[in-house]
């Protein structure tokens, strides 16, 4: 539990005691993706001080949130329990929300295979995806995004993945977009796909437009109504 009491028995009170501190809720959506060693923590939050991540861990182990485990082949590490779990469409709600006040990256904003990968099941609709197979680039990372049935799944390949990290296909994809920060216009609805592709936000490496189309009604993030 974090040392900071807001003295209020109210059980929003009590969530933010447990993952409102500075960097715990982006520790928690790192882990919704898998469980992490220390290390690849470190590496995901490039930003957080190491004595910082040190005390958030400890306190989400504490508030019952994080455990520690070891793992065939990969030491200790960090996992998500299951009422840890449970914060998945929270996480996913409130990425929603903050969509909607995105504006451009500032100079040193980063991109990590992590957040990229939370962004995609933020915006995955699954009552209208279509099937998919893609690798897709977004600066020095790169992910497999399979859509079968209904179902997402998303595989790190670059930077090297966490020995932790999920499955790979075992055939090559059927297309490679690769694209810049602006592709969240495109999530957004505010540019349709031939415009993304005109206003150089997405590039089509292999495959051809259909793909685009495919990606773009798969993954959408609309606006909050009024």
């Amino acid at each position: 539990m974090a040392a900071r009491s807001y003295g209020q028995y109210c059980g929003v009170t009590t969530a933010v005691e447990l993952i409102g501190e500075r960097w715990a809720l982006l520790i928690v959506r790192d882990l919704l993706v898998g469980p992490r060693r220390y290390t690849d923590l470190k590496q995901g939050l490039p930003r957080i001080p190491t004595n910082i991540l040190s005390t958030r861990l400890k306190e989400l182990q504490e508030g019952g949130v994080v455990r520690r485990v070891p793992l065939h082949n990969c030491g200790l590490v960090y996992e998500l329990t299951e009422y840890g779990r449970a914060l998945e469409p929270i996480v996913l709600a409130i990425g929603r929300w903050g969509f909607q006040a995105m504006g451009d990256p500032g100079e040193d904003d980063v991109v990590t295979p992590d957040s990229l990968t939370m962004a995609l099941r933020t915006s995955f609709r699954q009552s209208s995806a279509r099937d998919l197979d893609i690798e897709l680039h977004v600066g020095d990372v790169a992910l497999r995004v399979t859509v079968r049935a209904g179902a997402l799944a998303v595989a790190q390949l670059a930077p090297p993945a966490p020995p932790v990290g999920g499955r790979m296909p075992d055939s090559d994809p059927d297309a490679v977009l690769v694209a810049g920060p602006g592709i969240r216009h495109l999530i957004g609805g505010r540019v349709s796909p031939a415009e993304a592709l005109a206003q150089d936000l997405v590039h089509i490496a292999r495959g051809d437009a259909k793909t685009l189309d495919s990606f773009a009604e798969t993954f959408r993030i609309g606006p909050v109504a009024a």
